[in-house]
């Protein structure tokens, strides 16, 4: 996936709607020095410095896609205790819908005590329950499921094999996603998959993969032996393994293996990465991406996750950093509409005067260089509207224009007194103009101030148009005039 992709995604998350069913759990970090022996046994004495509490298993899932900006909703039993009452706590300050988080007094709400120290876990102290859901309890969540499936884009099952995710629960999920023609995606414990027969993807790591399959994972060879039975067992049509340091690999239903080597820079800890591929898929597959492209997008998530200690969540800009760093061109410029005016808006927070103009720029030439030198000085930076080629053949004819617009977009934003570029299909910038509000609406002298497209609304609320005068003689339709009679007698 390049940056633009991976940018306009993001900026539409808020429109997605994901359930996450499975086990949920606190994380307690504490967090301190060992720089003694303790006289009473051979063990380190650690002094805390800091505690902290996270979501952890199912919470974890729940709290990268709240991190990637998506609306969540979650269901699962927990205990009716403090450790309840504390995830409902941190699940409200996500946002994050709780209505079918159900309280049993029966039960007692998971809570793992991880003790850190010089970066390195010390020792991990573990309170749960770990039976299945009672009848009554299980009930309650299968009908809650089948009533509501529906309402989302994306199921995700998130199994830690401490009993809310039952045979009974897991069918009714799958069943109901079905009918509601929505993907189920589930990360799988255990050596059982027949349990998940139905899902759209598992997502298991190499060694779960070996358990499920029976065959030690080797070589490619082996690992496609794995696949082939996990997939068939379960009737999947994708799966995606997950191989620490060598990647993942998703293998689909009478297609091509895809392998996607590992983007990690440096591992710290790998808990919690499972909860964030399967957050980033979920969140790629409900917007639209085929298996790969979502499948890469976890990829990268994965490679940031594991950069931190603890389970941790991912942030959209981090994704959209790391996809940065290999499109080192001016692609990095090119805004869609969306992505943009989320941009202007926190430019414009900073203090930062925006100027735009627009226009079709077909074979670039030393006057447009030198108007849109000029329209920069009128402010902080410049956002220009490109027309593209549809737009282009409306305006100058079936013949134009002679550049076609990724073109175009890519030569125009490698010029450093341009900010941002983003094409418009439109006629007119209008829409444009609307969306983005810039103080200053630059414009060629050869138009008059109310001649300009957009004034009317820019004075409105106190911006400015202003007329920059073109360098005589230097158009394209004269470059244009140019070659042809240069050239046409050859």
């Amino acid at each position: 996936m390049d940056r633009k992709t991976v940018e306009s995604l993001f900026s539409q998350i808020d429109k997605i709607r994901c359930l996450v069913v499975g086990d949920l759990m606190l994380d307690e970090y504490l967090w301190g020095k060992a720089e003694r022996i303790s006289p009473e046994a051979p063990v380190q004495v650690v002094d805390v410095l800091r505690e902290e509490l996270r979501l952890g298993g199912a919470g974890n899932v729940v709290n990268n896609l709240a991190a990637f900006g998506a609306r969540v909703s979650v269901c699962s039993v927990v205990g009716d205790d403090q450790n309840g009452w504390s995830l409902l706590k941190e699940f409200g300050r996500r946002s994050v819908t709780v209505d079918a988080v159900f309280l049993d007094s029966s039960r007692s709400t998971s809570r793992k005590t991880r003790v850190v120290a010089a970066n390195q876990q010390i020792v991990r102290i573990d309170r749960e329950s770990r039976e299945a859901l009672s009848a009554v309890f299980e009930k309650r969540v299968c009908d809650w499921i089948a009533a509501h499936a529906g309402e989302f884009q994306v199921v995700v099952l998130s199994d830690y094999n401490k009993g809310v995710l039952t045979p009974s629960v897991i069918a009714a999920t799958v069943t109901a996603a079905a009918t509601a023609g929505i993907p189920v995606l589930i990360d799988p414990k255990g050596a059982d998959y027949s349990r998940y027969s139905g899902a759209t993807l598992l997502t298991p790591n190499r060694k779960e993969a070996e358990a499920a399959s029976g065959i030690a994972i080797r070589d490619a060879a082996t690992l496609t032996q794995a696949a082939k039975v996990i997939m068939d067992t379960v009737g999947l049509q994708y799966l995606l393994i997950t191989r620490s340091e060598e990647g993942m690999s998703l293998f689909s239903k009478g297609g091509e293996a895809v392998h996607i080597p590992t983007v990690a820079r440096e591992v710290f800890d790998v808990s919690g990465a499972g909860d964030t591929v399967l957050a980033a898929l979920a969140v790629g597959i409900a917007s639209g991406c085929d298996m790969a492209e979502a499948a890469g997008l976890a990829n990268i998530a994965a490679g940031i996750a594991v950069g931190k200690l603890g389970t941790s969540v991912v942030t959209p800009q981090e994704i959209i950093d790391v996809v940065a760093l290999s499109h080192h061109d001016s692609d990095s410029k090119i805004k869609s509409r969306d992505v943009l005016a989320l941009l202007i808006a926190a430019e414009k927070a900073r203090g930062k005067r925006v100027v735009f103009t627009n226009g079709c720029f077909d074979l670039l030439h030393a006057g447009h260089v030198k108007y849109l030198q000029k329209a920069r000085g009128l402010g902080d930076l410049l956002v220009l509207g490109l027309n593209s080629d549809a737009s282009v053949r409306r305006l100058k004819g079936p013949k134009r224009p002679l550049i076609c617009e990724d073109e175009r977009a890519h030569i125009l934003a490698a010029l450093n007194c341009i900010d941002y570029v983003t094409l418009f299909d439109e006629d007119t910038p209008l829409e444009l103009i609307i969306a983005l509000k810039p103080h200053v609406l630059a414009k060629g002298g050869d138009y008059s101030i109310e001649g300009v497209v957009g004034r009317e609304i820019v004075e409105e609320y106190g911006g400015r148009v202003e007329l920059v005068a073109f360098v005589d003689g230097k158009s394209t339709t004269n470059l244009i005039d140019k070659v042809l009679e240069r050239y046409s007698n050859e």
